[in-house]
């Protein structure tokens, strides 16, 4: 048995090459797929696959954006709640996140603690808003 070195079949190429995803559209593949995140076998469900294209829409990027910049996109923001949350369980009471935790922990970021505020005020408009109508209808 001689070795040319073409010896490899169309399962190792491709293999070798990945899955082919061409006929797959990139949204909805997108919004179900489960994607290798870090190398080693460990696979997760998209989550904000959907919403982050619209907001890379949003801010000036292709309507279809690549499917790989959605996906490092998800992996950072994943990262980054991950990683506050973690932070906002050991600031408070253990093994709980609180608002007043997550408040805290953005408090030196002027832009995102502004956002939260406001954010927060306006949920508690929202609730007094619904009682309100709840009230009205009784």
């Amino acid at each position: 048995m001689t070795d040319t070195g073409d010896s490899q079949t169309d399962d190792d190429q491709k293999e070798l090459s990945g899955p082919d995803l061409s006929h797959e559209s990139p949204v909805s593949s997108a919004t179900t797929s489960t994607v290798n995140t870090s190398g080693a076998g460990n696979k997760r469900k998209r989550l904000f696959t959907k919403e982050l294209r619209c907001m890379m829409f949003g801010f000036g990027d292709d309507q279809n954006p690549y499917q790989e910049s959605v996906d490092l996109l998800e992996d950072l923001v994943v990262e980054y709640i991950t990683e506050t949350s973690l932070e906002a369980m050991s600031v408070g009471r253990p093994g709980k996140v609180q608002v007043e935790d997550i408040v805290f922990l953005i408090r030196k970021d002027r832009r995102k603690y502004a956002r939260v505020k406001e954010l927060l005020t306006l949920n508690e408009e929202l609730k007094r808003a619904r009682k309100a109508f709840d009230e009205c209808n009784f």
